[in-house]
């Protein structure tokens, strides 16, 4: 379903998560689906491009770990080139999905996208990884 949402076809959120979902990453909590579709209809209004690959699915009971990359180019991040990040997400499920967890590095994301910030700390990063 990822690899085919845009800001078009948000109504495939309700065919797999709940009523009820919590949805959480590293900048946002989102309770309930109403708000979880308004939360995807600002990100898709604030980027020109968004792609998600699946690299790996785990499975277990009513859980699953999903490993992805994430394709975007925002106007204003990055001089509007793309920008690759890695992530993963926790899922619960019972029919639909009622919990979804994103975990990424957001430096890697925004803060090193950004024209003086994004110097400052790919400097301190390397610094840190001699």
């Amino acid at each position: 379903m990822y690899q085919q949402l845009n800001k078009d076809s948000l109504h495939l959120l309700k065919q797999v998560y709940s009523d009820d979902i919590s949805f959480q990453d590293p900048l946002h909590k989102v309770e309930g689906i109403e708000n979880l579709t308004l939360y995807f209809a600002n990100l898709y209004a604030n980027v020109d491009h968004i792609e998600f690959n699946i690299k790996q699915v785990s499975c277990s009971h009513q859980q699953a770990a999903v490993f992805w990359v994430m394709r975007y180019r925002h106007p204003k991040l990055n001089k509007g080139q793309l920008i690759t990040v890695e992530g993963m997400s926790q899922l619960s499920f019972n029919e639909k999905i009622t919990a979804h967890r994103d975990y990424f590095d957001l430096g890697s994301m925004l803060y090193e996208q950004l024209p003086l910030i994004g110097r400052l700390i790919k400097y301190i990063k390397n610094k840190a990884s001699a």
